[in-house]
């Protein structure tokens, strides 16, 4: 149900770092034949580049005839949340409104779904109950607060849920599995997801090895685009800037860059807990303020 390749890079919304996902069409039908899946949705960021793309291969490599691949789209709203499209045929512009991007969702008679509301850099939170369904387990939300947020919501509001793997490296696809009550058809699919015929029967997180190697990925494929933004925005630090990455990229595994990764996620945890479950402002990550952060994180 949400499953990146090589077209999100570039349609992030991130300038800064436009690199988001390094899969390709056969690591990620490999991964699907793999794990059983009979049906995919592909869901790159803000464009449903790829999709054909991935039918082409598909078609022209008799193992993965099963297999079925849908389409589908991962929205960008005005707020920097993210919606999931299921079904659309034509690409929906990011940057609008969580309604208009709704609207244009069912006019192309797809099925929307809030892509991990909770998480606190880039969910919509409460305005979830708008969507048809909801992600109330998400495999990278390794915080664990927001994906029992969504989860409690999801209960609370007796809506649809899905879990996605929200995969963008190789080895986490088919890390969250969905069934659903349907034949294999894009139509019937959508009509069981819509009318709730469906069940988690995999839900799993990804490992912090997993969430680096995929970090690693970014960082060294945006290195020059990262590099420029420093040159433009604090040349006194485009040095140092320059030094850090390259060491990162050459060495990942270094005591220094492990050390720093953990204790980014250890931020990110104790910042969705107070978030979360302490009633902290929720936009506090897309301030991205690092005294903040850092400060939210070590007072009790």
């Amino acid at each position: 149900m949400h499953s990146h390749n090589l077209f999100s890079n570039y349609n992030n919304g991130s300038s800064r770092v436009p690199f988001d996902c390094g899969v390709s069409f056969a690591e990620q039908l490999e991964r699907a034949y793999t794990n059983k899946i009979e049906a995919l949705f592909i869901t790159n960021h803000n464009t449903i580049e790829g999709y054909n793309q991935v039918i082409d291969y598909r078609d022209n490599h008799s193992k993965y005839r099963d297999l079925k691949i849908y389409p589908a789209e991962e929205i960008t709203i005005d707020d920097g949340g993210h919606v999931l499209a299921y079904g659309i045929r034509e690409e929906i512009k990011s940057a609008m409104s969580l309604e208009d991007t709704l609207d244009k969702i069912k006019s192309q008679n797809g099925i929307s779904c809030a892509a991990h509301p909770f998480a606190v850099s880039n969910g919509i939170r409460e305005k979830a109950s708008l969507c048809d369904m909801i992600e109330s387990f998400n495999s990278n939300n390794i915080d664990y607060f927001s994906n029992l947020m969504a989860f409690t919501f999801a209960k609370k509001h007796s809506l649809v849920t899905v879990a996605g793997s929200d995969s963008h490296i190789a080895s986490t696809i088919g890390r969250c599995i969905n069934f659903i009550e349907a034949e294999n058809k894009l139509d019937d699919i959508l009509e069981s997801l819509k009318s709730g015929r469906t069940k988690i029967v995999k839900s799993e997180y990804v490992t912090k090895k997993e969430l680096f190697e995929h970090a690693h990925y970014v960082l060294s494929n945006s290195k020059e685009s990262i590099l420029q933004y420093a040159l433009e925005n604090y040349p006194y630090l485009h040095k140092t800037a320059n030094w850090a990455l390259n060491s990162y990229i050459s060495n990942p595994d270094r005591k220094l860059w492990k050390l720093l990764g953990s204790f980014g996620l250890y931020l990110t945890k104790r910042v969705s807990k107070k978030v979360n479950l302490m009633g902290y402002d929720p936009k506090v990550l897309q301030k991205r303020s690092w005294r903040t952060l850092i400060g939210m994180s070590l007072i009790p």
